[in-house]
């Protein structure tokens, strides 16, 4: 397996999952995990104690998939897809996003055999709380890519699935995987 060197600014927290040390170098797949895990933490805490807070227990504020024409909270979907944009425009290297095999967003199809290939696996339930690793090229460079099954965990995530007038499948259920976290580091050559 390559090792790709790499430090992890992710605004003012510095990623690290293995001991302090100048010189340690970080293969692509603890990477690929340790961004992981800051997505996973980011849409968590804004689950809990934005949405939750305000739009349900509080109902201050709705959360609205046009919340640009609207005072409204974007989804958690979309919160993920806006920091995905500013990691792309800051040239960090690596980029993420959420993919399905039945995106509301046709946008967000998967696309490459080895994002299909990726989807099946997380999807499969004999490989439940596993992800998926591969090596892939791109338009003439190498990837490592990682996915993770994204997970209905809530109600709203099922309702506002199964209701969207460009949802291709209506009968999500809590604990089904919709789709997956894609996350992809390049490899030097």
């Amino acid at each position: 397996m390559m090792k790709v060197k790499y430090t992890i600014f992710l605004g003012s927290l510095l990623v690290t999952t293995l001991p302090i040390n100048v010189s340690a170098e970080v293969t692509a797949k603890t990477m690929a995990d340790a961004i992981h895990d800051v997505i996973e933490a980011d849409r968590a805490v804004y689950a809990e104690l934005v949405i939750n807070r305000l739009v349900i227990e509080e109902e201050a504020i709705e959360a609205s998939e046009e919340y640009h024409e609207n005072i409204a909270l974007p989804l958690p979907a979309q919160m993920l897809r806006a920091s995905a944009e500013k990691i792309r425009d800051k040239k960090s290297g690596f980029s993420f996003s959420l993919v399905s095999e039945w995106p509301i967003n046709s946008q967000n199809k998967v696309k490459t055999d080895v994002e299909i290939e990726g989807m099946n696996f997380v999807k499969d339930t004999k490989n439940s709380g596993t992800n998926f690793y591969e090596e892939e090229m791109l338009a003439g460079k190498r990837y490592y890519t990682a996915m993770y099954a994204d997970v209905a965990v809530s109600n709203s995530c099922v309702s506002c699935h199964n209701n969207h007038k460009d949802s291709p499948k209506k009968d999500f259920k809590i604990n089904d995987v919709m789709g997956a976290v894609l996350i992809r580091i390049p490899l030097s050559k």
